[in-house]
């Protein structure tokens, strides 16, 4: 029985579990209680975990900033502690949904169009990049008690985007750029004794938790890295990408018949890019989550030694 944080979570739990059943073991993914409609983290972690009249317990959830900070809280020592607890290791799941090198793929699903019209794996790691001092102050601040004063709010503020100019989306990172050296600047003067803890996490995050600058953006708010950066980045390109087919139905059709059938074809056939995002499961070639396979691993290992022969 895998208990999960809200509706969204079932499809994504199912797909990951899925790969490793066998005969002998099965996996439910459901909502924390059977009886109410109680959802969330806490909701999911309060249940009885670990073996019960048969059957086992786990609770999967979103890993947040609680695995980043290693222990800073009691949560925290909680999902990293308990083998009947599996956690995504990257902020949550659409963190996953986001993959970089999956997003290509999913502007052709939503337009059937495959023109590349520029590098979203670039664009997602030079991104990245950028906010990377940031993001290390963010967790610095959730480790070291001061979240009040530096909130995921008020970075996900600074790191995300109205809009962003396909044709030119070095113009967006430039300005990004600006915004989070100002808001390190001003982390540097409100926490001016913060520099040796600082530089400490920053080397601990790389080294003992193997977290890239470049993958920066799978370990920020999920909802943030969505609605502020990926959907920014990709609406603008899959319009263009419909409306370049759309030229082309045009220019190619023979008579006004022809055409508005095929663009009526052409527009049935289209999903939003949103829900391709949902849709992908290109995620399991993520440095996270191949973390999370060894922790399924070790759970199924658990599980397979207490099994009648």
């Amino acid at each position: 029985m895998a208990y999960v944080e809200s509706y969204d979570d079932i499809f994504f739990w199912r797909t990951v579990l899925g790969d490793f059943e066998t005969d002998r073991i099965k996996f439910e993914v459901m909502l924390p209680s059977r009886h109410t409609l109680c959802k969330g983290k806490k909701a999911a972690l309060m249940n009885k975990l670990g073996p019960s009249l048969g059957d086992y317990m786990i609770a999967c959830v979103d890993a947040d900033y609680d695995y980043l900070v290693q222990g800073a809280t009691e949560i925290s020592r909680t999902l990293i502690s308990s083998p009947f607890i599996l956690h995504t290791y990257a902020y949550a799941i659409e963190n996953y949904q986001c993959y970089a090198p999956a997003l290509h793929t999913a502007c052709v699903m939503s337009t059937l169009n495959d023109r590349d019209i520029l590098s979203l794996e670039a664009f997602m790691e030079e991104y990245s990049k950028i906010i990377w001092p940031l993001f290390v102050w963010s967790i610095w601040a959730h480790k070291n008690g001061q979240a009040s004063s530096y909130s995921i709010t008020a970075f996900g503020q600074t790191v995300t985007f109205h809009d962003i100019n396909p044709y030119h989306p070095e113009n967006a990172l430039e300005h990004l750029r600006d915004r989070v050296n100002k808001q390190v600047a001003w982390l540097q003067r409100k926490y001016p004794n913060a520099k040796d803890s600082y530089l400490k996490l920053r080397r601990s995050l790389q080294e003992d938790l193997g977290i890239r600058p470049a993958e920066t953006y799978l370990y920020i708010q999920g909802h943030a890295l969505m609605e502020g950066v990926v959907l920014p980045l990709l609406n603008p390109i899959c319009n263009m990408l419909r409306r370049e087919r759309e030229k082309e139905i045009s220019l190619l059709a023979l008579h006004g018949q022809q055409k508005q059938n095929e663009l009526s074809g052409y527009r049935h056939s289209q999903s939003p890019i949103d829900l391709m995002l949902r849709k992908s499961t290109d995620f399991k070639q993520s440095t996270p989550y191949q973390l999370l396979i060894a922790d399924i691993e070790k759970l199924i290992a658990r599980i397979s030694k207490r099994l009648p022969a």
